[in-house]
């Protein structure tokens, strides 16, 4: 009597499409299972866009159909593309501020969005996202420090502060660059969506805001 052996023939494990282990250093190649293949993109759909340095997704041009357009600051000449939302309050909020408190800007002084053309590095790539601003550029060049006077060294902190951790200065970086200010932390931190309720609530209360006494209360 022939007794059936517990493993089936490799002939039909070879069939079976599950997959080809292998001996003595070949690779498994694993067919993908419908979970797995669930996981693509669908056919025809667009790619997830790159991200930025702060984790916010970049975008070749502003003005268009995306999330970036350009406005102008309240109460100055400065126009600036930004991430529309938490992101352009916080920003314009920091740019306001510098506009009353340190020196007078005017337009063509603040770049906002740059479109991701393979030059950007580093936190530089945060500009195509509409995330950071750098302010007068070419008077505070990178990699050069104490171009600001004590005072405005000292507004400029005191916007860090009211910012708290949500806003990054280039001064603080480790090759300085003070011309520039970002978003310091993504989309989905409370944070920002606390600190932009904040900004706009102030801006609703005659004496509040930027260029006024009595900010953080």
């Amino acid at each position: 009597m022939t007794t059936s052996s517990p493993h089936p023939p490799r002939r039909r494990v070879l069939r079976t499409g599950l997959g080809l282990t292998a001996a003595a250093g070949f690779t498994t190649l694993a067919v993908p299972t419908p979970a797995s293949a669930s996981t693509r993109p669908a056919a025809g759909s667009s790619p997830k866009p790159p991200t930025s340095a702060n984790g916010w997704p970049m975008e070749p041009k502003a003005d268009t159909s995306g999330a970036i357009w350009t406005r102008q600051v309240p109460g100055s000449s400065v126009s600036v593309a930004l991430r529309i939302g938490e992101a352009a309050t916080v920003l314009v909020h920091v740019i306001r501020r510098y506009h009353y408190e340190i020196d007078t800007l005017v337009d063509g002084e603040v770049i906002g969005f740059r479109p991701a053309d393979g030059t950007l590095k580093g936190y530089a790539t945060n500009h195509a996202s509409g995330t950071a601003v750098a302010i007068r550029p070419t008077w505070y060049p990178e990699g050069a420090k104490g171009g600001l006077f004590p005072h405005q060294l000292a507004t400029v902190r005191d916007i860090l502060k009211e910012c708290k951790d949500v806003v990054a200065w280039g001064g603080d970086f480790r090759r300085p660059n003070e011309s520039h200010f970002q978003i310091d932390v993504p989309p989905s931190d409370a944070r920002l969506k606390r600190l932009a309720a904040r900004i706009r609530g102030w801006e609703d209360k005659p004496g509040r805001g930027a260029g006024t006494l009595g900010l953080g209360a």
